[in-house]
């Protein structure tokens, strides 16, 4: 059976891997937010009654460069908190099933690995952002929340970090395991091994630059590796 699939954000990184990644069986409609705008209710009502979907996987979000969540803290909630609350007041009145996009950042990022139970403690304002828009979907009976760690195949910065330990996937990788979780519910951990991003990103580029977290304005994470155990366990069944 076909399973029609809607996602957000459709001209952003991560709904374009979607569509890459999609199987054979997938019926995926990705439209640009001058089709479907989540700021907007009647857009979003629009396209899901155009699509038809059974699942929304929501990927819209305002994400780098980081600073941006200082300096117009306005746009994060309007998009990210009041977006994600739209998306999920739309799927909860057509009965469908919602995947919320979230982050490793909501973790305290101090001593990992995190499971999806521990406490929450936001480092930045993109990482409140991004819980806010949590709040939302745990609402929504019918849900997924996927806490990821992910980044562009090549990584895409000139230089990465040494002293932050993450749990980093490709977004290729990312979104393979995303279509192969829909039918879940609750919170999921998605990340890879926990390893710094300087060596994460060496393996394809021996030639990467390295930079500290005292480089960087915005608060990063020493430690916001991940227990991925539950995600495990739920390929092996």
């Amino acid at each position: 059976m076909n399973r029609r699939i809607l996602v957000s954000g459709g001209f952003g990184r991560f709904a374009s891997e979607i569509l890459k990644q999609k199987l054979e069986r997938d019926i995926v409609e990705a439209p640009g937010k001058y089709i479907m705008n989540i700021n907007r209710k009647k857009s979003i009502d629009v396209s899901i009654k155009s699509f038809k979907p059974d699942y929304f996987i929501h990927a819209a979000a305002i994400t780098r460069p980081m600073k941006q969540h200082v300096d117009n803290p306005e746009l994060s909630i309007e998009t990210n908190i009041i977006g994600t609350s739209n998306v999920a007041l739309a799927c909860m009145k057509h009965n469908i099933k919602l995947i919320y996009i979230s982050t490793d950042y909501v973790y305290p990022g101090e001593c990992g690995p995190y499971g999806e139970t521990d406490g929450l403690r936001p480092i930045n304002n993109y990482a409140w952002s991004k819980l806010g828009g949590e709040c939302a979907v745990q609402l929504c009976e019918n849900s997924l929340i996927l806490r990821m760690c992910m980044t562009e195949r090549p990584f895409v910065h000139e230089k990465a970090l040494v002293d932050s330990k993450k749990s980093l996937l490709y977004i290729d990788e990312a979104a393979k395991i995303t279509l192969k979780l829909l039918d879940e519910t609750g919170i999921i951990n998605v990340g890879g091994p926990p390893t710094n991003s300087y060596d994460f990103a060496r393996v394809d580029n021996p030639n990467i630059g390295k930079i500290y977290r005292k480089d960087i304005s915005e608060k990063m994470a020493a430690d916001s590796t991940m227990d991925v155990t539950k995600l495990k366990n739920i390929f092996i069944l």
